[in-house]
């Protein structure tokens, strides 16, 4: 039995030869090709490429060449029918079971394909050619629209009374035509109708290029019309699944590794006439999972850029909370907001393509800054309102599905809320506790803190927990062996603190002939705080949290060794720096 040349080919559309290949060699980027060492023969040169481009690797040294079922079936020794399930599953496609079910919705998918090539091209060459076309043409031209963005888009027009349904019919069945959700039944003149009519229409390719749905924007201010309507969801078409221009954008993924999300046909048509190809829509529904995991096969970082109107920062708000759910330790999805009024068509139009890239360098805000950014502009000074603002915070964070991004962004959330709830642990009877600051103070104390570098902040917290544990830790000395700092400060404290614990039973911080400064940093920065303390009485969970602090410095440590030898590797293409690059990695996943 065979797979259907179209499922195939959805497959190899989702996956760019570079993903599959990289779980088994390391690449590196040279040129438009990815170079490493050959997965079928020991080499110290490297001779295997990737074009992900072209859609193949091959091996100099062994002549080996092919796609990414090739690959798989050679590297992972399985039948071509193992190779498809794996990649298919990899690309979060569903298995094809050479059921009578499957059999069926491929016949039907191939007559729906016909009936939307048919109808886009109907009505893209009545937009071109027809005089009822000419009001359509003169709002295209008045939104600065010329013939090569209406044909690169395969833009038409239905004219206010067709009878296309009828000829349809003539080559497909009524059934399927119905089915499409190009027509609706009009109960009053009983017979089918156009759901497009008096619309400019944007043809929705699914990511191999093939028409599977409309979106329809109104020519006239008609109030009781809705501005943007979409085909109904069928059995090909899930608004969800679907956006807008990717089956172009993603073959720009090559030599773009970002993507901007807008909200309207006509803002990813006007900044493709200015020159910004790397542009989709979604399709007039909340920014779902699914859209996030398909633009980040493809792309490390997604700018998500709606209307600057209250409207569009409303969407952009559970546009965040949807996606950083999705979030990746090695993505990025970031917000940029326009002034009031502008959406990106109008922005870019008036400002060029250059401007537009400056302001995004800008103006760009993480999507864990910009949660965190709105849900404080919404909380009250009192302790009702700082608690919910804490609970939501928590709340979005514990949904993270990555166990990392989860664990980081959450500890950036309770950093920046002791920003302005600032708390000092009772139990050490030598700090003095610290009033609520002023506005100024609080902003002084929030720029000091962005100057702190991560592993320094580790650090801090580290030395915290010992600070916070002396006798805890005189009993476990072995816990603070093996621990390496990066910053000389720290090791000092790291090395006067290990020398007391040995020698003294007992002994207070001002034993230690710090700089007090240097001790106000710890209990200032140190992130850990705002978990610790709830555990004052907890040595167990407080060994726990440090042994997880520890293992972080040793991971930086790793990720560091592994970043220099990926340099060296690039240079040398040696089969010791490999070798040496390959156990490390091994060991940072045990980690």
């Amino acid at each position: 039995m065979k797979y259907p040349k179209e499922y195939l080919d959805e497959i190899k559309t989702r996956l760019k030869v570079s993903t599959v290949v990289s779980k088994t060699v390391i690449l590196k980027k040279r040129g438009k090709e990815f170079v490493g060492l050959s997965p079928f023969k020991n080499e110290k040169t490297p001779s295997f490429t990737v074009n992900d481009e072209k859609g193949f690797y091959h091996c100099f040294s062994t002549s080996e060449h092919g796609n990414i079922f090739d690959f798989i079936m050679k590297t992972q020794n399985l039948r071509f029918g193992e190779a498809v399930k794996a990649l298919a599953n990899l690309a979060g496609i569903k298995p094809y079971t050479f059921t009578k079910a499957d059999e069926e919705r491929e016949k039907k998918w191939q007559e729906y394909s016909e009936i939307y090539n048919t109808y886009v091209k109907f009505y893209h060459d009545s937009l071109l050619k027809d005089e009822k076309a000419n009001e359509a043409r003169q709002y295209l031209k008045i939104r600065n629209l010329t013939k090569q963005e209406v044909s690169k888009f395969m833009i038409g027009y239905v004219e206010g009374n067709p009878n296309y349904y009828e000829k349809l019919k003539e080559k497909f069945s009524e059934k399927n035509i119905e089915e499409s959700g190009l027509f609706y039944f009009d109960d009053k003149k009983k017979l089918f109708v156009e759901r497009f009519k008096d619309r400019i229409i944007f043809p929705i390719n699914n990511i191999s290029g093939k028409p599977i749905a409309i979106g329809g924007r109104i020519i006239k201010d008609k109030n009781y019309l809705a501005k943007y309507i979409n085909s109904p969801e069928t059995m090909f078409f899930k608004k969800g699944s679907n956006l807008y221009n990717l089956d172009f954008v993603r073959k720009l993924s090559n030599k773009i590794d970002y993507v901007y999300l807008v909200e309207g046909y006509m803002d990813v048509v006007g900044l493709s006439k200015s020159g910004i190809d790397n542009v989709v829509a979604n399709l007039g529904t909340s920014l779902t999972d699914r859209q996030i995991l398909t633009l980040g096969q493809f792309f490390n970082e997604i700018v998500i850029c709606f209307d600057g109107d209250n409207s569009g920062y409303k969407a952009a708000v559970r546009a965040a909370e949807n996606s950083i759910k999705e979030l990746r330790p090695e993505k990025k999805i970031s917000f940029l907001f326009l002034p009031d009024g502008e959406d990106p068509d109008s922005f870019v139009n008036k400002n060029k393509k250059d401007y537009f890239f400056e302001f995004t360098k800008k103006n760009k805000i993480e999507i864990h800054k910009f949660i965190f950014e709105h849900y404080h502009k919404e909380t009250e000074d009192n302790p009702s309102s700082m608690a919910i603002f804490e609970k939501k915070l928590r709340e979005i964070a514990s949904n993270i599905k990555d166990q990392f991004i989860k664990k980081y962004v959450l500890e950036y959330f309770l950093e920046q809320i002791s920003l302005f709830t600032p708390n000092l642990s009772k139990s050490n009877k030598n700090y003095k506790n610290i009033k609520a600051k002023t506005l100024k103070k609080t902003q002084m104390y929030f720029n000091e803190s962005k100057s702190l570098t991560t592993v320094e902040l580790k650090e801090y917290s580290l030395l915290y927990i010992i600070l916070q544990n002396i006798v805890l830790f005189q009993n476990n000395l072995n816990l603070l062996e093996d621990i390496k700092f990066f910053t000389n400060e720290n090791r000092q404290i790291l090395e006067k603190l290990f020398s007391n614990l040995k020698i003294s039973k007992k002994f207070k911080i001002e034993d230690l002939k710090i700089d007090n400064q240097l001790i106000d940093k710890i209990f200032k920065f140190a992130s850990i705080k705002n978990i610790i303390n709830k555990y004052i009485n907890d040595e167990q969970k407080i060994i726990d949290l440090f042994m997880e602090v520890k293992r972080d410095l040793k991971n930086y440590e790793l990720e560091s060794r592994i970043e220099e030898l990926e340099s060296k590797f690039s240079k040398d293409f040696s089969e010791q720096t490999f070798n040496e690059l390959r156990e490390l990695k091994k060991t940072q996943k045990i980690n």
